[in-house]
């Protein structure tokens, strides 16, 4: 099975789906040419049936299926698929409302002359000829065309695990990109592009922005959009309208107006009253009608926005080269062909020189046979037979067999005083043409002087204006002026699924309820980090390879509360191999006196400035430098006056400010902000708390003392830190009941040792805000959100009370923390898909 389907792969990329890079044509479009050429099917000459080249084709070259070669002739005859049509069509050949093409009984057709240059000299051993399928004929491997097809009309293909799709250009520039890299082997591409602008689609429209252009024409991948050309027309009653007269490339005209329509109905375009399509021969014209209180450039943003108005044309430079599908940058095409055409030349005039010389031979004879006709005569005479004479013209006269041959079958006309004088005249010129044969072959420099001529007549006979504007430094659209702003959950699991959902998905819970089911997935997957931000709010990810990547909130698919989500990998495609999402964190802007703080699991610190992360790369960037075998762990805001308390999984936390840790570049490693004291602890959280300034640091770890009482632990204003444990144990203690050391100390406890066993390592401690409520997601998908004030406040050393009640050996994976929403009379919601247990003492102890 293997093997067959590899065979199989094979023979789609080389044999039917990518272009030839030289050509810039599949098997069944060179078949079709080849074929309508041997038929004598070409320009100037009278149409045939479609049929009768279909069936040509596939009785001679291509045994496959009679539609998949009349698609493929039909597409090279449509002026809005191929910016230079190969195919001269009569009759119905389709439409850009996507229209089919009418049977090949009613239609006709024949070769354009731009497709005839593509053929020229194919008959003088230009290019290798192969035995057809059935061995009865020849066909070319590829043709010897004097123009660069592939950019020309561009190609669209998918393959067995690989795909090409390829921008049409206009020929006066890439006639003159031919010329300026002849001129200049080593020409850089924007020298380049200087000549070669941007691709030039048959429909039109208008590229925006450059940036696309450039790294497709320097990677051979990109991407560039593609947007409708319209203006804004007032009318007498008025009201405007939107009259859009040229679409993006390969939009299907009918169906785009349909989905707008829908989306009027669905009430998205609410300023559309009337949606006309005008379109006749002379031109496409479709109308917008405004209402009166319209304003006609939003509604022509939102268009843009919604619709196939605007469109991305995704370009992948993949052609065969040497029978290897292979990636390609501008330069590298044009390289290609100019090989090609370089070989082709070569050939071309090997041939011609070896016509040359087999004539020139045959003079040589003649003429030596006019010198001596008299003799000449007397030998025929005297001879027996053909033969006879062939033999001793040869002897007498030191010919070939072939002069001698040429002088008996000459005609006795050629005896006269001006055929002679013409053979002579005939034999001093192919001399001279013989040597400027010789010339050229042993020239590189002749045969581009030829190219360069062939190009300049090609630009002449068929050049035109470019139809597809480009704004080098165009707007884009603001999108977030498109965008409700509302606050969003963001959901990221364990193997690396991430999606968005509205914050009223999740309802409120009494603590000890057992939760809605928030997540359906695999096993081996479980969620990892959940937090709330607003959809327009920058998400950085910072991944284990120590770097930082920017999203917008809006940018996140949204998802059903029980959907896995998509990929992460593929909303940041330049993560390189094995290197994965770590922590996030979501920030509305920039300010410069923000600071990010980092924590990795041995417990290192780094301050930087928030503004060294402002600069979005779609590579990413370095946010910080690790060591092998760190990970990073948290990543947070703060500034100067805050305080930093760093928890380990196994119950330790140590709480120092934050001007501890001086400000570093982004690419430093950090500083030691938390000494471990146990083997096989980690760091697991980091919380950022406001400053205590009447507290002052202990120079040494303190021992236990006997635990607070409630009252005092509940008079006490400040800060409040809330551990949550992987059984479901959870518990508020004052930040100040966790004494202010220095950084590098190795903390105090939080949760004792011996109690671990029965609460399970902590998997989060965070500060509590004011009305808030706490998201917990579990190991299994189980989702609870319960108020945080109705965690029991206890001493620090405290392993609390249960939160959240779990099933077998489920265990708590993920926490967050989020703002209480009420309802309408001022009450939190509180429901759950079950009735809540009921709620059993609490288990605080000292």
């Amino acid at each position: 099975m293997r093997t067959s389907y590899l065979n199989y792969s094979m023979s789609v990329i080389v044999g039917r789906a990518l272009p030839d890079a030289r050509d810039g044509l599949k098997p069944v479009h060179r078949r079709i040419l080849h074929s309508m050429n041997e038929g004598g099917m070409v320009a100037g000459k009278s149409y045939k049936k479609s049929a009768r080249v279909v069936g040509d084709v596939l009785g001679k070259y291509h045994p496959h299926g009679d539609s998949a070669v009349y698609d493929a002739l039909v597409r090279m005859a449509q002026d809005f698929s191929l910016r230079y049509p190969l195919i001269d069509g009569q009759g119905n050949f389709g439409s850009v409302d996507g229209d089919s093409a009418a049977a090949m009984r009613y239609t006709e057709a024949r070769t354009t002359r731009i497709a005839m240059e593509m053929l020229a000299d194919i008959d003088k051993d230009t290019v290798d000829m192969v035995p057809n399928y059935d061995g009865s004929l020849k066909e070319p491997v590829v043709l010897p065309t004097k123009l660069p097809n592939l950019l020309l009309n561009g190609s669209s293909g998918i393959a067995v695990g690989m795909a090409t799709n390829m921008p049409p250009h206009n020929l006066n520039e890439i006639v003159e990109g031919l010329k300026a890299l002849l001129d200049n082997p080593d020409i850089e591409l924007l020298e380049l592009m200087e000549h070669i602008m941007a691709p030039d689609f048959p429909t039109g429209g208008t590229i925006y922005g450059k940036n696309g252009i450039y790294q497709a024409y320097a990677t051979g991948r990109g991407k560039i959009t593609l947007r409708a050309n319209a203006e804004i027309e007032e009318m007498k009653n008025g009201r405007s309208r939107i009259v859009v007269s040229e679409i993006p490339y390969m939009v299907n005209k009918s169906n785009m107006l349909q989905k707008i329509a829908e989306l009027v109905k669905a009430r998205v375009f609410e300023d559309i009253s009337d949606i006309r399509d005008e379109s006749d021969k002379d031109g496409l014209r479709v109308v917008f009608e405004l209402r009166k209180d319209a304003v006609p450039e939003v509604t022509l943003n939102r268009l843009y926005a919604h619709s196939d108005l605007q469109t991305t044309f995704g370009v992948i430079n993949l052609a065969l080269v040497d029978g290897q599908p292979r990636v390609m940058s501008l330069k590298e095409l044009l390289e290609i062909f100019l090989d090609h055409r370089r070989e082709v030349i070569r050939k071309r005039t090997e041939h011609d020189l070896r016509k040359a010389m087999e004539r020139i031979h045959l003079l040589e004879g003649l003429i030596v046979a006019l010198d001596n006709i008299e003799r000449v005569i007397s030998i025929i005479r005297g001879s027996k037979d053909p033969q006879v004479a062939m033999s001793a013209l040869t002897e007498e006269f030191s010919l070939t067999e072939v002069q001698a041959k040429a002088i008996l079958d000459m005609k006795l006309q050629r005896l006269t005083s001006l055929e002679m004088d013409s053979i002579r005249r005939e034999a001093s010129e192919l001399e001279k043409t013989i040597a400027d044969y010789r010339d050229i072959l042993e020239r590189s420099e002749r045969i581009d002087g030829i190219i360069r001529e062939e190009l300049d007549y090609l630009k002449e006979r068929y050049g035109d204006e470019r139809r597809t504007l480009v704004e080098e430094n165009a707007e884009e659209i603001d999108i977030e002026d498109l965008i409700v702003k509302r606050d969003i959950t963001v959901t990221i699991t364990n193997t690396g699924y991430i999606k968005r959902m509205d914050l009223d998905t999740y309802r409120t819970q009494n603590r000890g309820g057992k939760g809605l089911k928030g997540l359906s997935m695999k096993e081996e997957d479980f969620v990892v980090d959940m937090f709330i931000c607003s959809s327009h709010d920058h998400i950085l990810f910072f991944t284990s390879k120590g770097k930082v990547f920017w999203l917008k909130g809006y940018n996140i698919p949204t998802g059903t509360r029980q959907a896995r989500g998509k990929p992460i990998v593929n909303l940041l495609p330049n993560l390189e191999e094995n290197e994965v999402v770590m922590s996030t964190l979501h920030v509305s802007d920039f300010d410069e006196g923000k600071y990010l703080i980092f924590c990795t699991k041995r417990g290192l610190v780094k301050r930087t400035v928030l503004n060294a992360y402002s600069r979005p790369r779609t590579t990413g960037i370095k946010a910080i430098l690790l060591n092998e075998g760190d990970e990073l762990v948290d990543t947070q805001l703060c500034t100067d006056g805050d305080e930093v308390a760093l928890s380990t999984a196994l119950g330790m936390t140590n709480r120092f400010k934050v001007s501890d840790v001086r400000p570093m570049g982004r690419v430093t490693a950090g500083v030691r902000g938390m000494r471990l004291k146990y083997k096989g602890d980690r760091v697991i959280s980091m919380a950022v708390l406001p400053p205590s300034p009447d507290e002052e640091p202990f120079e040494e770890e303190m021992e236990e003392g006997e635990p607070e009482d409630e009252e005092e632990l509940l008079s006490v204003k400040g800060p409040v830190l809330l551990t949550i444990t992987q059984k479901g144990f959870g518990k508020r203690a004052p930040a100040w009941n966790y004494r202010l050391t220095r950084r590098g100390a190795g903390g105090v406890t939080n949760i004792r040792r011996e109690q671990i066993k029965e609460t399970g390592e902590v998997v989060k401690v965070m500060m509590e805000r004011e009305e808030s409520e706490v998201l917990m997601v579990s190991q299994s998908g189980m989702v609870i959100r319960t108020p945080s004030s109705s965690i029991r406040m206890v001493n620090r050393v405290g392993k609390g009370v249960i939160v959240m009640r779990l099933n077998g050996d489920d265990i708590i994976k993920a926490v967050a923390m989020i703002q209480k929403i009420e309802d309408e009379n001022g009450s939190s919601e509180s429901e759950s898909d079950e009735e809540p247990p009921k709620q059993e003492k609490d288990e605080s102890t000292s």
